[in-house]
């Protein structure tokens, strides 16, 4: 080898070994999505004092929830590509400073329709720093050592959620809405100084930033704003507007589905794709994608019911909900270090069918919920819910890298987002749809059994009425009858969505073995890829 070359090798490398402790860059780039995963929750328990203060109905209201996922989920795809064409770090830090200023904006808002506009420019700023952050971890981290690099990741993902609608009924009892904004400025100025100082882009960042800034896929860009964000809207708004007997979910759906078919021939036959979507040809990143999308669908399911049973059925606070959640989001704090010695030291394919097997075992726990459970009780069962989903999350996110080529590293992460996102909204917008249909089912099975010729209604007749017949006592009494009916049909309609949950888990538990098992050789090419 010349020495120049050599010289050049000795460069490269001194670029590649982080600057500083790999788990500073950890808990640097943690910060911001942490901050972007609490803020994606911690506005649904401040809703109603949004709608009051600005003037708004409570549906009109629901769309600053909205346009924040729309924007988000159009960003997620393009980030690994944006990252590729801007740079990395300039591409996080402006992530972070688009969601830095537009939560002030946010704050200051005096109108619906300003508020909306701020959240679209937060949700663009927000969609790339989940993606980002992961393709910063998987090359600041060797091989032997993603898995607990990755376990930081998945606490910010997976915890922020729990704790987000405690936080935020907090913030607005005793303060107002628009501290819920405003917390992320500090987090997001320390955010960007600490980026500043200890990211910086590894070579084949910086290679592939030369060859594509000249390379822009308009098209491309066009279809995925098109598609995702008619398919996010359809999702988020199908039930409230009854699904496909509204002209507008039915145009949305088709617009958005037939956008992400073009998208797909598209990025699958054009030269410099935003979305590589032919690295699916790995066996194990297409596994993987697949399992990020049913962790997407179980986590934000059980995240969703959970607090949503305990408001409607038990007439919990949004933050006493919360606060049923948080135990749950310590369990998996504490859990994700665990979670990723494990992946280091045993199968990954074992790790996963564990981790299936006991979110399963606790979903079909979970479908024994009834209507008068205590609060210790629903605590101690979501704590028990959660053990599963960092012996999944983990090594499913390290199984991605394994073997690919380290340019292609923000592709990988931007896509398996991507997927956990969908997962996540078509899970939500499923079970939502699921709970409200075996409501009716189950109220029209219950009031099939309140005729004369039950005995059993009978007696329970009479107990209500006292034996009276006056119309006011008939009335008292049928007003606590629906009650009991509706109360009764709401539980089983939980029982069964969370039975469901379990079974669809359940089918997936033999699935991991038909990953191929990364070899040594592999390991070691990835880690010299790094």
């Amino acid at each position: 080898m010349s020495s120049t070359a050599l010289s050049q090798t000795r460069m490269a490398q001194a670029i590649v070994r982080p600057v500083v402790n790999p788990w500073v860059i950890a808990m640097t780039v943690t910060l911001a999505t942490f901050m972007e995963v609490l803020d994606g929750t911690i506005a649904n328990v401040a809703l109603p004092h949004m709608a009051g203060s600005l003037g708004s109905t409570p549906n009109e209201a629901t769309w600053v929830l909205t346009s924040y996922l729309v924007s988000s989920a159009i960003v997620l795809p393009m980030s690994g590509w944006l990252s590729d064409v801007i740079g990395r770090k300039r591409f996080y830090m402006a992530c972070v400073l688009m969601f830095t200023v537009s939560s002030m904006l946010c704050g200051l808002s005096t109108s619906l329709p300003m508020l909306i506009i701020c959240r679209i420019l937060q949700g663009a700023g927000g969609g790339g720093l989940q993606p980002t952050e992961q393709a910063i971890l998987a090359d600041t981290f060797t091989p032997e050592q993603r898995n607990m690099g990755f376990a930081v990741y998945g606490m910010a993902i997976l915890v922020a959620p729990t704790i987000g609608p405690t936080f935020g009924g907090w913030l607005t009892d005793n303060y107002s809405w628009h501290w819920i904004f405003f917390i992320n400025i500090p987090i997001g100025i320390v955010s960007l100084l600490l980026t500043q100082r200890v990211i910086q882009d590894p070579p084949h960042v910086i290679e592939r930033r030369s060859r594509l800034k000249e390379q822009v896929d308009y098209l491309g860009i066009s279809i995925i704003i098109i598609g995702v964000g008619f398919l996010q809207f359809a999702l988020d708004k199908g039930q409230e507007m009854d699904w496909l007997s509204s002209t507008t979910i039915r145009i949305a759906l088709f617009v958005g589905i037939g956008s992400l078919v073009l998208l797909a021939w598209r990025e699958w036959t054009v030269g410099n794709p935003i979305i590589n979507l032919k690295l699916l040809k790995k066996r194990n990143f297409a596994a993987s994608m697949l399992f990020n999308f049913v962790l997407g669908t179980v986590l934000s399911g059980s995240s969703i019911l959970i607090p949503q049973f305990l408001q409607v059925q038990l007439g919990y606070t949004a933050e006493r909900a919360g606060w049923a959640l948080s135990p749950g989001g310590l369990a998996i704090a504490l859990l994700m270090p665990v979670a990723g010695w494990a992946a280091s030291r045993f199968d990954p394919r074992r790790v996963i069918a564990f981790g299936f097997l006991i979110t399963s075992v606790t979903l079909f726990n979970m479908a024994r919920i009834y209507s008068t459970i205590d609060f210790q009780t629903i605590v101690w069962w979501r704590v028990i819910q959660v053990v599963g989903i960092p012996f999944i999350f983990i090594p499913i996110s390290t199984l991605a890298y394994v073997g690919m080529s380290a340019k292609d590293n923000n592709q990988i992460s931007g896509m398996t987002n991507f997927i956990r996102n969908i997962g996540s909204a078509l899970g939500v917008s499923y079970l939502v749809t699921f709970l409200a249909r075996r409501q009716q089912i189950g109220r029209e099975a219950l009031v099939s059994h309140l005729a004369k010729g039950n005995v059993f209604f009978n007696r329970y007749w009479m107990g209500l009425t006292h034996g009276a017949n006056d119309p006011h006592t008939r009335m008292r009494a049928f007003a606590q009858l629906q009650a009991l009916v509706e109360g009764q049909a709401t539980t089983l309609a939980y029982v069964n969505a969370f039975f469901l949950m379990g079974l669809v888990i359940a089918f997936l538990v033999p699935l991991p073995f038909l990953l191929k098992r990364p070899t040594k050789q592999e390991m070691e090419a990835s880690a010299n890829l790094h």
